[in-house]
């Protein structure tokens, strides 16, 4: 599986942005997804998932502001981001995973990863 993410750019804070990633293959339906994110000098966090089986799970720090989706037939998984701070700031990863359990928030879990977008929050 090989995850092409795309969409960060440079916002204001209170701004929106909406970040995509697309999947190749013909399995998507089959794969958990996240996001990840890595601020300059931190460790890289989990930010949101989208189970296989429907169901979603956010970092109490982008709850009510983010929102993640997917489109099965389009093979993308995207991250609407609303309300943005500049402590959002990050490269923003996608990721994905087959195993039995879903709703993961720890990397290791997630076997397959893309690129990393840039999302920048000026104040």
């Amino acid at each position: 599986v090989q995850l092409q993410a795309c969409g960060g750019g440079l916002v204001q804070a209170g701004g929106s942005l909406r970040l995509s990633c697309a999947a190749s293959g013909r399995t998507f339906d089959t794969l958990h997804m996240g996001w990840f994110r890595q601020a300059p000098g931190k460790e890289r966090e989990f930010v949101a998932t989208s189970s296989r089986y429907g169901g979603t799970h956010y970092a109490d720090s982008v709850k009510g502001r983010f929102t993640i989706s997917r489109d099965n037939a389009a093979n993308t998984v995207y991250l609407w981001m609303n309300s943005l701070k500049p402590d959002d700031t990050a490269v923003y990863f996608c990721a994905a995973h087959r195993g039995s359990g879903n709703l993961y928030v720890i990397s290791r879990h997630y076997e397959y990863w893309g690129q990393g977008t840039l999302v920048t929050v000026s104040s």
